[in-house]
């Protein structure tokens, strides 16, 4: 008998632990969206957000890459102030 029959795809990937990974995914999923996003509505090239960064244009292609993990809280911070906007991650 299958006993994952019936479940969420949450509980699945918590009991294959996967969960944290799956959510840290799909977080950065988001925010290299939004981050798109605001580029385009604001018609800034990546080398002019990488200007407005002080960063290199490869961090920002690590930032933009959704499937990229490798970003840090800096990075992000940084971007979120060159489009005006800020930052918040909380613990929930």
């Amino acid at each position: 008998m299958n006993r994952h029959v019936g479940s969420s795809l949450d509980e699945f990937l918590a009991d294959e632990g996967l969960l944290g990974e799956a959510e840290a995914t799909a977080v950065k999923r988001v925010i290299a969206y939004q981050l798109s996003q605001f580029m385009e509505e604001n018609k800034l090239s990546k080398s002019a957000m990488a200007k407005r960064m002080q960063t290199s244009r490869s961090a920002l292609d690590r930032l933009l890459d959704a499937s990229n993990p490798s970003v840090t809280l800096q990075t992000m911070d940084r971007a979120a102030r060159a489009l005006g906007k800020k930052l918040r991650i909380e613990l929930t």
